[in-house]
């Protein structure tokens, strides 16, 4: 019960968040982009909390946990906790006063790449029992290796580029862009951070790296 309502509150105050961040600088709610994007974003959420918590009530408890030990890992997190709401308030704002115009082709094809990534995550999630929001190494954890972690060494991540990238688009803006293109450097000083930590601490790492080449995009990096 203590899980449930920890994950109820967590998710009616992130609900209400967004909604916050989002309606009251549009100065409306008759924001379709707006509504699409919690639409996205919140739907498949509570059904996945559902099933985490039927198959997996630990996992569930590890991705509500945010208290952030890593030192570098706490910047990195202020820096995204900045990053959200700056395009959450200037995409509103860029709706409101017209500055900016995205066509319903490049809408759908945003929220197409936004469901792709949110798949790749719920993906990642069945995949590795480990995955914590925050950067340690669990008791008893091993390597993943297979599945989308044959392919890049972060898929997660890789997931949430898909996801966070093309979320200005979807509110209609382009102004909204310019915050969010911060989002691969704050992932890149992350995954540096984690795979220190993850060499030094868990159990065939090294050779896991050098078994997948790649962190984050295939043939790139």
């Amino acid at each position: 019960m203590k899980l449930i309502f920890n994950a109820l509150i967590k998710y009616i105050m992130g609900l209400v968040l967004v909604g916050v961040l989002l309606f009251l600088p549009a100065g409306t709610l008759v924001y379709p982009g707006a509504w699409l994007f919690i639409a996205l974003l919140f739907i498949p959420m509570l059904f996945m909390g559902i099933v985490l918590f039927i198959k997996s009530p630990a996992l569930l408890e590890k991705r509500l946990d945010v208290k952030e030990k890593q030192g570098a890992q706490k910047g990195v997190i202020a820096l995204s906790g900045l990053m959200f709401p700056i395009g959450f308030i200037l995409s509103a704002i860029d709706f409101r006063f017209g500055w900016s115009s995205v066509p319903l082709w490049l809408v759908i094809a945003a929220s197409v790449l936004f469901s792709v990534g949110y798949g790749a995550y719920a993906e990642v999630m069945r995949e590795n029992a480990y995955l914590s929001r925050t950067v340690k190494v669990q008791e008893n954890q091993r390597v993943i290796s297979t599945g989308l972690y044959g392919i890049v060494r972060h898929p997660m991540y890789l997931a949430t580029l898909l996801m966070f990238l093309p979320l200005p688009l979807i509110l209609g803006s382009l102004w909204g862009l310019i915050p969010f293109a911060l989002y691969p450097a704050v992932i890149v000083v992350r995954i540096l951070n984690e795979e220190r930590v993850l060499t030094d601490g868990l159990d065939g790492y090294k050779e896991y790296k050098a078994k997948v080449k790649y962190r984050l995009i295939p043939f790139v990096w």
